[in-house]
């Protein structure tokens, strides 16, 4: 599934070739994606791009009209192709452009969703969401409030989108392995300075996860469209029974709230 430096490194792909463009119309191949396909993207015509954003893991594409939102789900991809490109399996959506270019939605498990509102203050799907954590509204005072009393696991709590949003599984046991915090580790019970460890090491990891998609941006606009996602360098993810970076032992995993963690027994202290 994308994770927020993905869909990050996906905006910051197509911003270029949608920013002040203007949608001549969209087609709908299959609007039955998570939810249904809003049926206001199909009578979109002439409308101009105001703008880019992303809330979360969604993509917010602003325009004279309102806003298109949509979501890449666990399999979506997003890329911009020349008009008339040939249309493959599980291309559902095309946001058709005046400059002879086409953003174009593949998604082969359906889980995606491209969603319409005029009011995004009040869009039900962000009115639960936390703060982002790239922002400076996330600190450690903040963490530290939020983690008090919670009787969850730390992995868990940090993957909670009503306390944080964009910090996925991947990023929670890296951020988790540096901190030198086992995943099992309730809440409630981090220190102030584990807090402020945590928000320092989260934004680092992120930021540095996004700079690194950022080498891959020129893929948005490939012959083949292949997607600007790129191959993470991670330390603890994905690698059980390899030997940790820091001290050898080997990376172990567990189910915590039915997501995969790794971590290192040695490094990582409840």
């Amino acid at each position: 599934m994308p994770e927020l430096p993905e869909v990050e490194t996906t905006l910051n792909g197509i911003r270029p070739h949608l920013q002040n463009a203007m949608i001549e119309n969209v087609i709908v191949r299959n609007n039955k994606l998570r939810w249904d396909v809003s049926s206001e993207l199909s009578m979109l015509k002439n409308c101009n791009i105001l703008d880019l954003q992303r809330r979360a893991k969604y993509i917010i594409i602003k325009t004279e009209q309102g806003f298109i939102i949509g979501h890449l789900g666990m399999s979506g991809t997003l890329r911009v192709v020349p008009y008339n490109s040939p249309i493959a399996k599980h291309d559902h959506i095309d946001i058709v452009l005046n400059n002879g270019k086409l953003l174009r939605y593949n998604d082969p498990r359906r889980f995606g969703a491209w969603l319409w509102t005029d009011n995004i203050k009040n869009f039900h799907l962000f009115l639960k969401l936390g703060i982002e954590p790239l922002s400076e509204q996330f600190n450690t005072d903040y963490l530290w409030k939020k983690s008090r009393k919670r009787l969850t696991a730390v992995k868990t709590f940090l993957m909670d989108n009503t306390i944080v949003v964009g910090v996925g599984n991947i990023y929670a046991s890296e951020t988790l392995f540096l901190s030198g915090i086992h995943p099992q580790k309730i809440a409630g019970t981090l220190s102030k300075k584990q807090c402020e460890i945590l928000v320092q090491t989260i934004k680092q990891v992120l930021e540095k996860a996004i700079k690194q998609g950022g080498t891959t941006l020129k893929d948005f606009l490939q012959p083949d469209g292949r997607p600007g996602y790129f191959t993470q360098q991670l330390l603890v993810y994905g690698n059980k029974n390899q030997p940790c970076t820091k001290c050898g032992t080997k990376i172990e995993s567990l189910i915590i709230n039915q997501r995969n963690s790794f971590f290192c027994p040695k490094c990582q202290k409840k």
